[in-house]
């Protein structure tokens, strides 16, 4: 595995924890981060809907950045938290909850929506009659949850708490990174992600498209595939360990 020699993409956050992870494996990485978190400016909306948490049967956070600025909210607003459950898709998320005391549940298996639809306490919440759910994320996303949840019969809301912008870099610079640093893998972490990776390629997309790209779920795969990308890798999961277990079972390309 340590012929790989990875640009990575997601907010600069979590590209420096997970440059740590992959150097303590001994595999080289570049950080780019082409997802900027701006939160959006407090509103009314915001203050209304954390005062009223106690009318929901469940809250799901999609993202870090979410549980991150739910919890600034919630410290901020200073009530008594309601008891009820929180959901996440991922463990990394889960746990900036639980460090607020908040009860918290993401699936074992599994990092992504489908996997949090099938969790039982999740079905267990939106079971009851009346049931609510409300869906703290970025600007946009997927229509799946909401969608699903409905079907199960929840009424469901969301609150926006921040956008995505990709960060202002000099011309070329990503091809100009990967050929400096004779990088010979991608990774994103959303299907936003991958969109501004191809939106920063320019022109040199055509040729980017031919190095291994690694994602996070099928559905990002398919995008991928679809805008041209020829070789795609499904990590299953957007945590490290996913993306580690995606090194080891794919070869390194061959230059």
């Amino acid at each position: 595995m340590t012929s790989w020699r990875l640009l990575l993409t997601r907010p600069a956050d979590d590209c420096e924890a997970l440059a740590e992870v992959l150097a303590g494996q001994g595999i080289f990485s570049s950080c780019l981060p082409l997802l900027e978190i701006a939160p959006l400016p407090v509103s009314d909306t915001m203050r209304r809907t954390f005062s009223g948490l106690s009318c929901y049967s469940a809250v799901i956070v999609v993202s870090k950045p979410a549980a991150r600025l739910a919890v600034q909210l919630l410290d901020v607003d200073g009530a008594s938290l309601p008891t009820l459950p929180w959901f996440s898709v991922g463990a990394a998320t889960a746990q900036i909850l639980r460090e607020r005391n908040l009860d918290a549940h993401c699936p074992d298996k599994g990092d992504d929506s489908e996997a949090l639809l099938q969790l039982p306490r999740l079905l267990e919440a939106v079971a009851r009659p009346g049931a609510q759910v409300l869906i703290l994320r970025g600007e946009g996303g997927r229509e799946l949850l909401a969608e699903r949840l409905r079907a199960l019969g929840a009424s469901v809301e969301y609150l926006e708490l921040y956008r995505r912008d990709l960060p202002d870099y000099p011309p070329q610079e990503l091809p100009r990174r990967i050929t400096a640093e004779r990088l010979n893998g991608l990774v994103v972490s959303s299907g936003q992600g991958f969109e501004h990776l191809r939106q920063l390629a320019g022109d040199t997309w055509p040729a980017l498209a031919q190095m291994p790209l690694f994602v996070p779920s099928p559905r990002v795969a398919e995008q991928a595939r679809a805008a041209g990308a020829r070789t795609v890798v499904d990590c299953r999961g957007a945590s490290a360990a996913a993306l580690l277990t995606a090194l080891r079972e794919h070869p390194v390309p061959v230059l």
